[in-house]
């Protein structure tokens, strides 16, 4: 097995999977074999025994009918008009019979069919001799003799023909019975050969899983105990490669990398002290220049704080001298709006006192019509009291007439009031409507006169913000400069220091490491008697706007690279 063994992993699967399916393509090629018979012999009993005896059986019930026309014949001999119906029906019997006789014809297939058949088709031909022969007799009033002839000859060649159509249909049943059985003895066969098949299957599928997963999986779990030891700090662990296939190229690949960690590792740890001693030096002068800068940059820092407050102040106070300006203009125009709009409801209130004059007008020619109607019911009314009985009808309508033209002098009445009391409250609004317009133009006037007075305290300020803000640039510009060179003192004293602090970190993280010769290098190289110093933090500097178009001093970092990065990047490697 070792051609196997060596081979790649794809390779592998692929013998695998291919066995497989060599084992699923036989079980289905057998299966659809089995299938093809069992469908050939159902086939055969659908399309061949099953209609032949359906044909068989067709002919003999006609056969039974025409023999019952022929005895109602006999037996209605004096009665034609029963004789003409069951004419008609045997007629129908005996293209039923001629009918089933063509269709069994074409369905006769088995030499046993064959050799029976012609005896069945001459006396099936003596039959319809006989019965026409027995329908002239009785035709001519020979009653008698069609009797004898129906009882005679007729029924021993209708008893011989029911034989002969029995052993076809036994030709045909025997058949169907073979058909069956062949059915039921395939499926015995493909049942046990598919069950045969499937546990093959499933057997020599579940041996290769177990084989390529064995084969496939050890070498990975060797891998990674290995690289386990690896990431431990353990370099002198050994990798044995015992395939050439993925699993032993990664396993080789572990080893050179494994044997490239121990020589750099052996590389690194010879070069850390003197990089350790060099960058704890650089970094106690850089220190105390650093501390001295900041000194002078504190100051001139607290003094661009104070030019920057008292610039914010004047800027403030402009924003709001432009604000009430702003709001001035807006109060100005609205209370134009409001002017206008009281012109309009003075305009509106006219008009709706001029509406109402001429309501007052329709409801008093409202009240007059009521007051015709009135008098015309009245004298409608009378003019029926005239006329007795005759006119005692019309005298109810006039009353009912007169009734709804009194409810509408009142309703009309009642109306007019209520107008006259809306045009005398409409008046009286109208005259507060004009006093409100008096009272809003006063308003516009004095927001105007406000507004001019915010404009000229607005261009005021603006003035004094850009003086201000011109001395407040020039001492920024100083304070940039200054932040500058104290930035770039601090970063070269903060590199400095974090060189000297991560030549330590890597002293430590390449002691982790173990090589071959069983020496444990210690944790951390001691470059200096004493800790270093911590770098001193700056002053704050105050928020100062960007007035000027020099850039700002960039923040100084806190070290050149953190501990985490060291990390990734031995990680990375």
């Amino acid at each position: 097995m070792n051609w196997f063994y060596h081979r790649n992993i794809g390779t592998k699967l692929l013998l695998a999977f291919a066995s497989i399916l060599m084992l699923t393509t036989f079980l289905g090629g057998f299966a659809t074999l089995q299938l093809r018979k069992v469908n050939d012999a159902a086939g055969e009993l659908a399309s061949n025994w099953l209609p032949s005896i359906r044909s068989l059986n067709d002919i003999k019930v006609a056969l039974s009918r025409v023999r019952a026309n022929e005895a109602q014949m006999a037996l209605y001999e004096n009665d034609s008009t029963e004789r003409t119906t069951i004419t008609t029906v045997m007629n129908k019997n005996i293209d039923s019979l001629t009918a089933a006789r063509k269709q069994y014809e074409g369905q006769i297939s088995e030499q046993g069919e064959k050799a029976i058949y012609p005896s069945v088709k001459e006396r099936i031909e003596k039959f319809i001799a006989l019965h026409e022969q027995t329908l002239a007799l009785l035709s001519t009033g020979q009653a008698d003799q069609a009797k004898q002839l129906l009882l005679g000859p007729a029924f021993q060649n209708y008893l011989a023909l029911l034989g002969e159509l029995d052993k076809l249909a036994q030709v045909n049943l025997d058949g169907s019975l073979q058909s069956v059985h062949i059915a039921d003895v395939t499926y015995d066969q493909s049942r046990f050969g598919i069950i045969a098949l499937l546990v093959g299957s499933v057997l020599v599928g579940t041996l290769l899983a177990v084989f390529i997963a064995r084969i496939i999986s050890t070498p990975l779990r060797t891998a990674g105990a290995f690289a386990n030891q690896v990431a431990a700090g353990d370099l002198t662990a050994e990798i044995r490669v015992s395939s050439r296939d993925e699993t032993g190229q990664l396993s080789m690949a572990l080893a050179a990398m494994n044997e490239n960690l121990r020589r750099i590792v052996s590389q690194v740890r010879g070069g850390t002290e003197t990089i350790a001693t060099a960058s704890s030096q650089i970094s106690m002068g850089n220190l105390d220049l650093s501390s001295r800068t900041e000194e002078q940059a504190s100051s001139l820092e607290e003094t661009a704080s104070a030019m920057e407050q008292l610039t914010s102040t004047v800027r403030e106070n402009a924003k709001n001298a432009q604000q009430a300006n702003q709001l001035a203009l807006t109060a100005s125009s609205i209370a134009q709006e409001g002017g206008k709009v009281v012109h309009q409801v003075i305009e509106t209130m006219g008009n709706i006192d001029a509406s109402s004059k001429k309501i007052v007008e329709i409801i008093s020619v409202i009240d007059g019509i009521a007051f015709q109607t009135n008098i015309l019911a009245l004298n409608a009314a009378v003019e029926a009291a005239r006329a007795g009985e005759q006119g005692r009808g019309f005298a109810v309508v006039a009353t009912e007439v007169r009734s709804l033209a009194q409810r509408s002098a009142t309703a009309a009445k009642e109306i007019k009031s209520l107008i006259d009391s809306s045009v005398q409250q409409v008046g009286v609004g109208s005259t507060l409507v004009q006093q409100a317009g008096a009272t809003m133009a006063e308003v516009v006037s004095s927001v105007q006169r406000v507004t001019d007075v915010m404009t000229e305290i607005s261009a005021a300020s603006s003035e004094q913000t850009q003086g201000i803000e011109q001395v407040n640039l020039a001492i920024t510009q100083m304070d940039e400069v200054t932040q500058q060179n104290a930035a770039l003192v601090e970063e070269a004293a903060s590199a400095s220091q974090s060189l000297s602090h991560q030549t330590r970190q890597l002293s430590e993280l390449v002691g982790v490491f173990r090589l071959p010769g069983g020496v444990m290098h210690a944790a951390g190289v001691a470059v200096s008697g004493e800790t270093l110093p911590a770098t001193r933090p700056r002053p704050a500097a105050s928020t100062v706007p960007s007035i000027a178009t020099s850039p700002k001093a960039k923040p100084v970092p806190s070290a050149i690279a953190s501990p985490a990065n060291s990390d990734e990047l031995w990680e990375t490697f």
